[in-house]
This record gives C-alpha cells, structure tokens and sequence, in this order.
C-alpha cells in the first residue's frame, strides 16, 4: 500500500494535510517525542478530545511505562 493510499484511509479528518499531521503526531506521541498535551495542541484540541478520538480509532495510549503496568498488576 503506497503512502497517499494510507493517509486516504484515515478517518475523521477531512482534508490530506489533516491526516498527514495526524499520522506524524500519532507516530511522535507513539515513540514519546511529544507529550499528549503537546499532540492536543498540535491537533488543535483539549486532551480529553484527543484521547476520545484515540479511543474511538481504537489507538492504545496510556501515560504509565511499561514498568508502572507491571507494578499495577502486583496490586491485584
């Protein structure tokens, strides 16, 4: 699937430069370059907006580290 196929299929935005900067703040949040704030505000939205929208597209995003998960499941 070629790059412009990708973007096409993304949901929600209207235009291509819409979900072109969607997709690079999806990737920089994902790889924790940006701060979830900082992607709100890239996106032109409040936090909770933007995590209803990555709940809705079915994105997992959590704050915690991969260490603070292990340490939430010893609680159970």
């Amino acid at each position: 699937m070629a790059l412009k196929e990708i973007i096409e299929t993304v949901p929600t935005f209207r235009t291509e430069e819409e979900k072109e900067k969607f997709l690079i703040v999806l990737g920089a949040l994902s790889l924790r370059l940006i701060s979830l704030a900082k992607a709100s505000e890239i996106m032109g939205m409040d936090r909770y907006t933007f995590l209803k929208l990555l709940d809705a597209l079915g994105v997992d995003f959590s704050y915690l580290e991969f260490s603070d998960v292990e340490v939430e499941k010893s609680w159970e």
